[in-house]
C-alpha cells in the first residue's frame, strides 16, 4: 500500500532522530535520573511536559541527541497529534526505553491524524515530522487503515461543490472498487424513474449536473450481508426553501454522511472483513431551476409511501429513503447509515458528538463501548416514537417535516425509521461531519467522526 507521506519505513529511515515518549506522570523521576546537562537543558527551558511543547534535546556536540515529549493520557489516539506540526521537520523514531508511554500503534493513529493538511488549493506551509513506524506488524496496519479512512473522509469534504459533484462522488466510489475488487453500479438522471428511485430524482432534479445512486458491492455473498449507506447531498441551497447565506456557506459539507460512508467502506475492504458488503450513495445536488421540487408537492417512494413535501431544505431524507428502502430489500444483517442530517443534532449535542439512533438496543450498546474504546464516541438519541405526529399530512402518508422546531434530530431520524422494515437491525448517525476550528489531531474543515467506533462496532459484530 502506499504509505502517507508523514511516515517513512524502518528501512529507508537512517539518521532518523529519537523520539523519547515519557508519562507526564513520571517526568520528575525520570529528570532525576538524567545526567546533569539534560536536568540542566530541562531546567533552562522551563520543561514541564506540557502537551504540544515538545523539546530537542542535545548532546555533546551541540547537535539534537533525542527529540522529547510527555504524554499525559496514554489510551488517547490523539495523545501525539501535535508533534507533527510542533517538531522541526525530518524524521523521529519511537525510542526502544521501556516502559513506553504509548502503544506503538496508537502513536501511528495519532501522528497520522495530526499530520493531516488539505493542501489541493493552498500548499501547506511546512511539511509534517515524519514517525518510522514501528514494527508492531498487525497492530500498525490498523493503525495505518484508520488513517486512510479519515483521511479519506477529510479530503471528501474539504473538496468544494466544483470539483466534489454527483459524479466526483460516483469516482471516488469507482476508485475504491478498483483498488479492492469490489464491483460498482450506477443508475443516473432520469433511469431514477425508471428503476423506482422516485424521491432521490426529485430531489437531484433541478441540478445541471445529474442525480444518481451509486452502488458498490464487495466480498463473498456467502458472508453476513452488510448495508452502508450514506447521504450524498453535494451542495445544498436549501432548494425553493433557500437557506441563509450563513446556512449555505459551508454546504459543501453536506455530503459527509456519503465520504463516513465511503471512509468505512474502505477500511471494511481493506482489512478484509469477512462480510457482503453493499455500498450505497444516493448523489444529488439540492439547486433550484424551473423544475426544482416545491413545498406542498407528494412524491412517491420506491417504499411506495407518499410523502408531502413540508419543506424543500429537508432534502436529506428523501434521498435517504429510497436508497435505505433499496439497501432493506437485499436482507443485511447490519444496516447502517450515516448523514449529516440535522442542525438539530448539532444544538442537541454540539459540533463533536454525533447523535446515534438504533433499533436494536444490543447493537446500539456495541456502537457505544466501540466509540469508547477507540475514543469516538457518538451519544444516543431516543427514536421517540410518539413524535411521528410531528410528521403527519393530511394528504399523503407522511411529511418530510413539519411547523414545529421540537425535536428536529429525533423527527428526522423517525422519518428514517418508516422506511426500515420491521425487525431489520438498523443504525443511524447524525454526524456534523466539521471541525469548526484547529485542535491537535482536528483540523478545522472536514472531519471523520464516529468512524472509528463504527469500524469497532463492525469487527465486533463480524470479526476479523
Amino acid at each position: 500500500m502506499n504509505l502517507p507521506a508523514c511516515f517513512d519505513r524502518p528501512e529507508t529511515a537512517d539518521g532518523a532522530l529519537s523520539l523519547l515518549l515519557v508519562r507526564r506522570d513520571g517526568l520528575a523521576a525520570w529528570r532525576d535520573a538524567q545526567p546533569a546537562p539534560v536536568q540542566a537543558w530541562l531546567k533552562a527551558n522551563d520543561f514541564s511536559g506540557q502537551p504540544g511543547a515538545p523539546l530537542l534535546v542535545p548532546g555533546a556536540d551541540g547537535q539534537p541527541a533525542f527529540a522529547l515529549a510527555c504524554v499525559a493520557d496514554a489510551a488517547d489516539p490523539l495523545a501525539l497529534a501535535h508533534l507533527p506540526q510542533m517538531l522541526p521537520p525530518g524524521a523521529y523514531r519511537l525510542a526502544d526505553e521501556a516502559p513506553q508511554a504509548i502503544d506503538p500503534a496508537l502513536a501511528v493513529l495519532g501522528w497520522g491524524l495530526g499530520s493531516y493538511q488539505f493542501g489541493r488549493y493552498l500548499k501547506p506551509t511546512r511539511e509534517p515530522a515524519r514517525l518510522v513506524l514501528p514494527a508492531d506488524g498487525e497492530a500498525v496496519a490498523e493503525a495505518l487503515a484508520q488513517v486512510e479512512a479519515a483521511g479519506l473522509v477529510r479530503d471528501l469534504v474539504n473538496t468544494p461543490t466544483e470539483h466534489m459533484g454527483p459524479a466526483e462522488l460516483e469516482a471516488a466510489a469507482a476508485d475504491l472498487a478498483r483498488a479492492h475488487g469490489g464491483e460498482l453500479r450506477s443508475v443516473v438522471g432520469d433511469a431514477l424513474t425508471d428503476q423506482n428511485f422516485p424521491a432521490i430524482h426529485a430531489v437531484g432534479r433541478a441540478s445541471h449536473r445529474a442525480p444518481r445512486l451509486v452502488e458498490l458491492t464487495w466480498g463473498d455473498p456467502a458472508h453476513p450481508r452488510l448495508a452502508i449507506v450514506g447521504k450524498g447531498v453535494c451542495f445544498d441551497t436549501g432548494g425553493l426553501d433557500i437557506k441563509g447565506a450563513d446556512g449555505m456557506r459551508n454546504m459543501k459539507k453536506d455530503m459527509g454522511g456519503a465520504a463516513h460512508a465511503l471512509g468505512l467502506a474502505k477500511l471494511v475492504m481493506a482489512r478484509k472483513l469477512p462480510v457482503f458488503l453493499q455500498l450505497l450513495v444516493p448523489a444529488v445536488e439540492n439547486a433550484i431551476g424551473p423544475n426544482a421540487f416545491r413545498p406542498g408537492e407528494v412524491l412517491a417512494t420506491r417504499q411506495g409511501l407518499s410523502v408531502e413535501v413540508d419543506n424543500t431544505d429537508a432534502e436529506g431524507r428523501l434521498v435517504l429513503c429510497d436508497a435505505l428502502t433499496y439497501a432493506a430489500e437485499g436482507k443485511p444483517a447490519l444496516l447502517m447509515d450515516f448523514a449529516t442530517l440535522t442542525g438539530a443534532a448539532r444544538i442537541a449535542l454540539g459540533p463533536d458528538l454525533p447523535a446515534l439512533y438504533a433499533n436494536d438496543d444490543a447493537i446500539a450498546a456495541d456502537y457505544l463501548a466501540a466509540g469508547e474504546a477507540a475514543r469516538d464516541p457518538l451519544w444516543r438519541m431516543p427514536l421517540w416514537r410518539p413524535y411521528l405526529h410531528y410528521l403527519k399530512s393530511n394528504i399523503a402518508d407522511l411529511a418530510n417535516s413539519g411547523a414545529t422546531r421540537m425535536a428536529g434530530s429525533i423527527t428526522a431520524a423517525l422519518y428514517l425509521e418508516r422506511f426500515v422494515p420491521e425487525g431489520q437491525a438498523w443504525t443511524h448517525v447524525d454526524v456534523y461531519a466539521w471541525n469548526d476550528n484547529n485542535r491537535p489531531g482536528k483540523p478545522a474543515g472536514g472531519e471523520a467522526q464516529g468512524l472509528r467506533a463504527a469500524w469497532g462496532l463492525l469487527r465486533r459484530r463480524f470479526g476479523g
